[in-house]
């Protein structure tokens, strides 16, 4: 399901992708990020900017060069506090006085089992986080952000991080992280939850979307199966632990050097994380417990 690598768009560029609706790819690509982040300009008059992106000069020029004559930013929205996709944001509202929307700092929508789990320091993570992140303005579940000729419906989606926002628009929804258009999400503990993720694409589903616009990737242009993908390639994940489990306890990143087998070198971090989320989760559902303390460390056995 993964779409063919053919996605190359020209870095700092303001891309038409359909009326009021164009994309900037930041000059961030890695391994984690893809071409870049996509920041998206909404409007036509006052124009919403979703995801300003990292900490690039270039990039907070190449978004303030695609404000045209008789334009201005009225919303920045940010749709969660890691590093490729907020940081950005106070400086561009400095040069424009422009408002940052997000659901709260870095920890708000925290489920309560991350929660303890941070408290308890035994977990890791923390990758990327914009610790420094605070908005202008807070936005709740189900608010409707309202500007010039467009309005954005606010659907918090925790999951890949705890303050996640997606935003609805005329049946198309800018999804961010937790639905990508090239690979499927980290999601790392405790910061990322996976039974919060798995819920969010359920709640996603719940709609009859006609695009996706990813934070990385191209646009996603058959919503319903991209997130079928990704639900059966996180149950499919699942089976593979509780299979390798069968043959005897084994940490989260033994697992994944033996269920991960075609990744870089450079993603098994990144894979480690995503099997000790599943491990949580597994915990939670009563299907695995660690031996002796959890931690990341941590051997984990079946029940």
């Amino acid at each position: 399901m993964l779409p063919p690598d053919d996605f190359d768009p020209p870095i700092g560029v303001a891309q038409v992708l359909e009326p009021g609706l164009r994309r900037i790819v930041a000059d961030n690509p890695s391994p984690m990020t893809y071409r870049g982040t996509n920041t998206y300009l909404l409007g036509t008059r006052g124009l919403a900017v979703i995801d300003p992106g990292p900490a690039s000069k270039a990039h907070l020029a190449a978004i303030l060069a695609a404000v045209g004559p008789g334009q201005h930013i009225s919303h920045i929205v940010v749709t969660h506090t890691h590093l490729d996709h907020s940081p950005l944001a106070r400086p561009l509202a400095q040069a424009c006085a422009a408002p940052v929307l997000a659901f709260g700092d870095a920890t708000a929508g925290r489920s309560a089992v991350m929660e303890a789990l941070s408290q308890g320091s035994v977990i890791g993570g923390g990758e990327g986080i914009d610790t420094d992140f605070a908005p202008d303005k807070t936005l709740k579940d189900g608010a409707r952000i309202e500007g010039e000729n467009w309005a954005l419906d606010v659907i918090h989606t925790p999951g890949h991080i705890g303050n996640h926002i997606c935003l609805g628009w005329q049946n198309a929804c800018f999804t961010a992280d937790h639905v990508m258009g090239w690979a499927s999400s980290l999601v790392s503990p405790p910061d990322g939850d996976l039974t919060d993720f798995m819920a969010s694409c359920t709640r996603l589903q719940a709609q009859q979307w006609r695009a996706f616009y990813p934070g990385h990737g191209a646009p996603v242009e058959d919503p319903a199966a991209r997130l079928s993908w990704l639900v059966g390639h996180r149950l499919s994940r699942e089976a593979d632990i509780l299979n390798a489990l069968g043959s005897g306890p084994a940490t989260a990143q033994t697992l994944a050097a033996r269920i991960y087998t075609q990744t870089p070198p450079t993603l098994l971090g990144a894979a480690t994380r995503n099997v000790l989320a599943h491990l949580v989760d597994l915990r939670g559902k009563n299907r695995v417990t660690p031996v002796g303390k959890l931690s990341a460390e941590a051997e984990f056995r079946l029940i």
